[in-house]
């Protein structure tokens, strides 16, 4: 499909500044992008702020009847609310009417609506999120996985996540042999807790993933790793210190810089750099994760979402179908490479 055909489902519903925002989001990329988007959720609410001069074949309303609040049980909830957005935006993707789904509300649910309405790839038990961190190295991304699909995981849902983020990093973000590492509290094949030893001994012996070894925090960023895999508890905790993190050096950049005259001139000067700067470590400019191994595209943005990490979610989704990531993850074959 050729990239000015994309259809991309938004729940419209989800996340703390639903619906504004995320109409606001899905705007721009329909102008920037060229994509269709599928707004998904109560047309009371949704067609007050569209522009008169929207045309159909650029955005469509899709009703449907309320959403998972963030206090809910994810599986009840999308199970007792089968009309909620983000059921609704699902089945559009496995009834082929979008080629992507994106939600900023409810994460469990839309695993939770991911797994009952799309399913699961071959070969793989739990999805994972997958995050693009940036790191020392210019121009480089690491990809880490899980960021909070899964709390608990058993060894070989970390190998299968191995092999899931080689495919991502591969096709998408164009590493041609991804260098994986295992997040762990030592570099030493010994070292960690029962889980972390026995992932370790199963992905070095898996002959499709090329393993170097555990990574520790220190290398998260460093640029060493293309994939690092983990739980999905650490790799949460991880993503939102690191987000932490780039607010806090954008604030200090701020701060530290000279006011009046000369604050105006350097900061012309340093316009471009800035915003390369920005680009690299703010979080907005990523979007949110993309849900690997399940049998569709999904994105799963941050609840505090605003219009430009709607923006680069759709983006994000849009390079995914464009770089027919979920065919090649599925030509991997990877029940027949004894990821199981």
């Amino acid at each position: 499909m050729g990239s000015t055909g994309v259809r991309i489902a938004i729940d419209a519903m989800g996340g703390d500044n639903a619906p504004g925002e995320i109409v606001a989001g899905a705007l721009r990329a329909v102008e920037e992008l060229g994509v269709k988007v599928l707004l998904v959720g109560s047309p009371q609410d949704i067609e007050p702020i569209l522009p008169s001069s929207i045309k159909s074949e650029q955005v469509e309303i899709v009703p449907a009847e309320g959403t998972i609040a963030m206090d809910e049980e994810a599986l009840s909830g999308i199970r007792r609310k089968p009309k909620a957005s983000i059921n609704v935006a699902m089945s559009l993707v496995k009834q082929g009417q979008a080629d992507a789904v994106i939600s900023a509300g409810h994460s469990g649910a839309a695993m939770a609506a991911a797994l009952l309405r799309l399913g699961r790839l071959p070969g793989i038990d739990r999805p994972a999120i997958g995050a693009v961190f940036p790191t020392m190295v210019a121009s480089k991304q690491v990809l880490i996985l899980d960021v909070g699909a899964n709390v608990d995981c058993r060894p070989q849902f970390l190998e299968q996540f191995a092999v899931l983020g080689s495919a991502y990093s591969q096709y998408v973000l164009g590493v041609t042999e991804p260098k994986v590492g295992l997040l762990n509290i030592g570099e030493e094949e010994c070292k960690g807790n029962d889980a972390a030893i026995r992932a370790h001994q199963m992905i070095s012996e898996n002959p499709y993933i090329k393993f170097v070894g555990n990574a520790e925090g220190r290398d998260v960023l460093s640029g060493d790793f293309d994939v690092i895999v983990c739980d999905g508890f650490v790799g949460n905790v991880l993503l939102k210190f690191a987000e932490a993190v780039g607010e806090i050096l954008l604030q200090i950049i701020r701060e530290e810089l000279p006011q009046g005259l000369r604050g105006q001139i350097g900061c012309s000067i340093l316009k471009p750099n800035l915003k390369r700067l920005k680009q690299r470590i703010d979080h907005a400019e990523h979007g949110g994760g993309l849900l690997l191994g399940v049998n569709g595209i999904c994105v799963i943005g941050h609840g505090s979402s605003q219009a430009p990490s709607i923006f680069n979610a759709i983006r994000l989704a849009k390079e995914a179908v464009d770089n027919q990531v979920l065919q090649r993850i599925n030509s991997q074959n990877l029940s027949e490479k004894g990821v199981l």
